[in-house]
């Protein structure tokens, strides 16, 4: 009876000693079979350090079998040998960079390896004492895998991964860091925050969870005091402030179309979802009161920026580009700000005209202000908000120039007021044109000659003057039938309508009853016996045809000028594009690595008088006041941080973001 009892407390305590026996030796053969004489192995692995002898290995492992053996029954009762503290005991040892060393730090490492094999025996949990129960399984030391790095003398250091760690917890990779590095240790998780987003997946960020501003910082530029709680500033007189961005997002659709753009991207990161998931946080991190985006892919529009938008208190519209293209142009405001008056989205593509060919398209909103009621009966003026995104095409600076113009005539038309003036103007979107370009010039100054001008100079974003061939630009731009005037005008608001209406007698009516058109049978009328197998006659003293110039109206002739395009909404940029503090360019965008200025946001302001003369560079705040905006960033900010899409900017554009402020007038 004894001698069984005695076998059930040994039978435990042999396959613990059997389990912590080939547990050592697993994690010291590991180390040892990890040994080269070479840094680096083929394939750009980092290997372990190099470990000690052989025969220290086998003599310290007889060392600790002997000791522990006489110890086995008597800390059976207390509990076994852990995974965890023979993992840290063992990691810890591995760690070492031995080398070559003396006999006095090998006999340190002996000593520091039994210390810290006995002090996990007496690690306080219970041993599994009742016959019957599932045996202990095997301890496994901890296996290692080297991880690849990036070749370069700044990565010479090697970096291991213990495969335990990664089979506890998955360890994704990070496209955004530019080397690999040991997995930390598992620390207890902070409660995740919450997704608004019903029905939307969330790609997490990486691990280094550090915000974009923070690595691409953009300093906010306040022109103004700060506002109250209501959103309005004491001052010269109480003002309406609100926010907008402008903000091209980059259409997957068209990335993938031009891949060759985007070689020096990670894959991941040009993953629609990690976009979208990027897309939406800094959305949320500046709030604007407008949105306007453009390259939006309408699939991508519909099932999630939409929603999306919504749920944040967007009121959107979308325009898709005509034709077969995918991508549009976005206008989204929230409804607790402004109340949509009305919407009018544009169409550039005029069937039949080789100037408007192209399927870019544009929106423009009027919206009304909403102030709070506490402040009484008073009233802001509406806002016009015109968002575009124009060709691309370097060489086609004339498809440019007419795009703007029905841009420009149409709000024109949304913007004007009953007494013929406008009411305050934002445009913004992609002009797909350079700083000081001439079509830049004619937004922002009113006025340009075009005449005899190379096609290529409008944009300013290519010289082409190398080429033997060279489009010109000739008077006049478009044609009359697209109905719009030399200054960037509808026809019918330059000519109104007639006060009175025509009257017609009923003698005058009947002349046409018996006319040649009359008599003629109709294509594909159904033959009826007795209603439509006739065809009349034409009675005695009816005339056959009755004169056109009695019945047409004469076409309304307006006047067109020689070779030179106006407007007359008083436009002037946001941005000043050029950062004094650098002494470089503002760059919003870098297409194959080349930074340029692309994007703007246009506002109305008025003209400043010097001396004699009006100054058209020269602006004063009018009813809108520019109160504050978001800074660029150059070239070389741009270029450390991997270009255009990053891990951190998921657009190949940056957002645009100005402050404005709005007189409030008592009625």
């Amino acid at each position: 009876m004894i001698a069984s009892c005695l076998c059930y407390l040994l039978l435990p305590a042999a396959r613990l000693f059997r389990a912590l026996s080939d547990a050592f030796f697993t994690c010291r053969k590991n180390a040892l079979l990890a040994k080269s004489s070479s840094t680096q192995v083929e394939g750009d692995f980092a290997m372990a350090p190099r470990g000690p002898d052989q025969e220290e290995c086998e003599g310290l492992l007889q060392q600790w079998r002997e000791e522990g053996l006489s110890q086995v029954l008597s800390t059976s009762s207390e509990g076994p040998l852990v995974d965890k503290g023979l993992a840290q005991s063992s990691l810890a040892l591995l760690m070492d960079n031995p080398g070559e060393q003396d006999a006095a730090s090998e006999d340190k490492w002996s000593s520091r390896q039994l210390s810290d094999l006995r002090a996990a025996e007496n690690l306080e949990e219970p041993f599994p004492e009742v016959l019957g129960e599932e045996p202990l399984p095997e301890v496994q030391g901890p296996m290692w895998a080297a991880v690849p790095m990036q070749t370069g003398p700044q990565y010479t250091d090697c970096a291991l991964l213990p495969m335990g760690a990664l089979a506890a917890e998955q360890w994704e990779e990070d496209p955004a860091m530019v080397a690999w590095s040991i997995a930390p240790e598992p620390v207890p998780q902070e409660e995740a925050p919450i997704w608004p987003f019903e029905s939307l997946g969330q790609l997490q960020p990486p691990p280094m969870e550090i915000p974009y501003h923070e690595i691409l910082w953009r300093e906010w530029e306040d022109f103004s005091t700060q506002p109250d709680a209501q959103g309005l500033e004491a001052g010269d007189g109480p003002q309406f402030q609100f926010t907008l961005m402008s903000y091209n997002i980059l259409a997957q659709d068209l990335m993938q179309q031009s891949s060759e753009l985007y070689l020096h991207c990670h894959p991941d990161i040009l993953n629609w979802n990690y976009r979208f998931a990027n897309l939406m946080q800094e959305f949320q991190h500046w709030d604007p009161d407008i949105l306007c985006l453009q390259e939006v892919q309408e699939d991508h529009y519909w099932e999630q920026l939409e929603p999306s938008l919504r749920m944040m208190g967007f009121t959107c519209f979308y325009k898709r580009r005509t034709g077969c293209k995918t991508d549009g142009c976005a206008v989204c405001y929230k409804p607790t700000r402004f109340r949509l008056l009305c919407a009018s989205p544009v169409e550039y593509f005029r069937p039949g005209l080789e100037l408007l060919n192209r399927d870019n398209v544009g929106l423009v909103l009027l919206l009304q202000p909403l102030v709070p009621e506490g402040l009484g009966q008073v009233s802001v003026a509406p806002l016009c908000v015109a968002n575009t995104h124009v060709l691309y095409n370097p060489r086609r600076g004339d498809v440019k120039l007419a795009q703007m113009a029905i841009l420009l005539a149409e709000v024109d038309k949304v913007a004007r007021l009953s007494d013929g003036s406008h009411c305050p103007i934002i445009l913004c979107g992609d002009l797909n044109s350079v700083p000081d370009s001439p079509l830049y010039n004619f937004i922002r100054d009113g006025e340009l000659q075009y005449h005899g001008m190379p096609a290529w100079k409008v944009s300013g974003q290519e010289d082409f003057s190398h080429q033997l061939y060279q489009r010109k630009l000739q008077a006049p731009l478009w044609p009359s039938s697209l109905g719009i005037t030399d200054c960037c005008q509808y026809l019918t608001s330059c000519h109104p309508k007639r006060a009175e209406r025509l009257k017609y007698s009923r003698d005058f009516l009947l002349q046409f009853r018996f006319c040649d058109i009359a008599c003629q049978r109709p294509v594909g009328l159904v033959l009826l016996e007795g209603v439509t197998d006739t065809k009349p006659e034409r009675p005695a003293g009816w005339a056959e045809s009755v004169l056109e110039e009695d019945t047409l109206e004469p076409e309304p002739v307006f006047p067109r000028t020689i070779g030179t395009i106006q407007h007359c909404l008083h436009l002037t940029s946001v941005y000043t594009h050029f950062l004094p503090q650098h002494g470089r360019p503002e760059v919003t965008t870098m297409p194959l690595g080349l930074g340029t200025t692309v994007d703007y946001i246009f506002f109305s302001a008025e003209s400043c008088e010097n001396g004699n003369r009006t100054d058209r560079r020269l602006y004063q705040d009018g009813t809108l006041k520019l109160l504050g905006r978001l800074s660029l960033l150059s070239e070389e900010i741009l270029w450390a941080a991997n270009g255009l899409p990053n891990p951190f900017c998921s657009s190949d554009h940056l957002c645009l973001l100005a402050s404005f402020g709005m007189e409030v007038t008592a009625p």
